[in-house]
Formats: structure tokens, C-alpha cells, sequence
């Protein structure tokens, strides 16, 4: 083979292996472009994805935040109980005090005031109260007290009174349990809802007869109740020494 003719094969040979790296270097870009571009597309549609979600999850909340919590009213009163007895059917209750306990039967014949009374059990509202009054030989009153706790669990419950609940044949003897009521502007003798008192009285309290609704009875624990009565108070029957009560269903 003459030289010329060798020069010219490996030429050829060059250009031929030149090409073929081109072209598997331009594949190799290629892929890496795509496999980029994918990446990007998937990168803003996850992107786009996670702010929906949390678009979603900000509108929720702030639809949430719009919501008044529920707060019991007179207009609301009575459907709510209804319903609220219903599903917690219990009658009785503990009160816990330092001198002891006193359990408190209540009436199904007073289905409102029952309904009531469990609830702000449950609610836990009687635990930031106090036997706040007592009237030596005639009653103590519990479930108010000079706390804000109590004041805060007040408002978060509702703003509302109770409709009278006569029951034939029931009366103010020793050991009924009744609930105070609003001495003004209240021609119907509707119940405040929190405060509850227990008749002391040996020989009952008739005269109070008509006056409140009784919607239960001391079933165990009137001694308690005789050594609350018994307590220190100031001038407007407020015990010296606070009476700190716990509540709880017991059935």
C-alpha cells in the first residue's frame, strides 16, 4: 500500500470515530435536559400542590376562627336541654367539700334543671365555686365565688335563666335542693342556673314553697351539711374561711 493511500484510510478512520462521540455526547445532553425538565414540571406541580393544600388548610382555619363558639341563651335553652337529658340520663351527684361529701338525687320530674345541673357538672363549672352563703338554721348556697375563674367559665357557658319546673307535692323539707332565682324583674320566678342552695331547716322552709323550683334531695352526707351550717360567717353570711367544692356524676 502506498503511502499516500495509508494517510488517506486513516483519515477516514478519524472522522468516523469523531462523529460517533458527537452524537452519543449530544444523546447524553439530551437526556440530561429532559430528565431535567421533568424534574422542574414535577418540582412546580408538587410546589403547586403544597400551596393549594395549605390555601385549603388557611381557609379552614379561618372559617373556623369566624365560628362564635356556642353559648347557651333562653331561645336556645330548652332544645338543648331536652336533647342534653336525653343523652345524659345520670340523677345523681356527688359534692366534695373539706367536711365531707354530700350526694344530691336529682328528679326526672324536672327535666330541664336536671339536664342543667349535669351539665355544668360535667362542665366542670361548680369546681371554681364555693358554698358561699350560709344562713344558719335555714340554708346553705353554694356555686358562686369571688374567683375570675369562676366569672371566665360563666361567659363561656351562656347568659341565660332557667323556667320554673313545679312539681306537685314536692316542698322546701329539710334537704331539698333547689336553685336561687333572680329576686327582680322576674314575675315567672325563673332559676339563675349556677346557684343551687340545701334547706338546713329542721322543720323545712314552706314559706319558699312556689318561690323555686326543687329539683332534688340530699340522699347521703346531711351531716356535711349541718357543719357547713355551722361555720363562721361575717355580717352577709359569707363564710370566713372559703368552702371549696368539687362536683362529679356519680350515676
Amino acid at each position: 500500500m502506498s503511502l499516500t493511500k495509508l494517510i488517506l484510510c486513516l483519515c477516514v478512520s478519524i472522522t468516523i470515530l469523531s462523529s460517533c462521540e458527537d452524537t452519543h455526547s449530544k444523546k447524553n445532553k439530551q437526556n440530561v435536559e429532559a430528565n431535567t425538565d421533568s424534574i422542574s414540571v414535577n418540582n412546580k406541580k408538587i410546589k403547586e400542590n403544597t400551596i393549594e393544600t395549605q390555601n385549603e388548610k388557611l381557609t379552614a382555619e379561618d372559617k373556623s376562627s369566624d365560628e362564635e363558639p356556642f353559648k347557651l341563651t333562653n331561645e336556645n335553652l330548652r332544645e338543648f336541654m331536652t336533647a342534653y337529658g336525653a343523652e345524659n340520663p345520670e340523677t345523681l351527684v356527688n359534692i366534695k367539700t373539706i367536711y365531707g361529701d354530700i350526694h344530691i338525687k336529682l328528679y326526672n320530674d324536672t327535666p330541664i334543671h336536671r339536664a342543667n345541673f349535669i351539665y355544668l357538672v360535667k362542665q366542670k363549672y361548680f369546681d371554681e365555686t364555693f358554698f358561699y352563703r350560709v344562713a344558719k338554721g335555714f340554708v346553705i348556697q353554694g356555686g358562686n365565688s369571688d374567683r375570675q375563674q369562676m366569672a371566665n367559665k360563666r361567659h363561656e357557658i351562656g347568659d341565660y335563666t332557667i323556667p320554673q319546673e313545679p312539681v306537685k307535692g314536692l316542698r322546701h323539707t329539710r334537704g331539698a335542693v333547689a336553685l336561687s332565682k333572680q329576686w327582680v324583674d322576674n314575675p315567672s320566678n325563673r332559676s339563675t342556673p349556677f346557684e343551687f342552695f340545701i334547706v338546713i331547716a329542721k322543720n323545712g322552709a314552706y314559706h319558699l314553697d312556689g318561690e323555686h323550683t326543687i329539683f332534688g334531695k340530699v340522699v347521703k352526707g346531711m351531716n356535711v351539711a349541718d357543719k357547713i351550717s355551722n361555720v363562721p360567717t361575717d355580717s352577709s353570711e359569707w363564710p370566713k374561711e372559703n368552702i371549696f367544692i368539687k362536683a362529679e356524676v356519680i350515676k
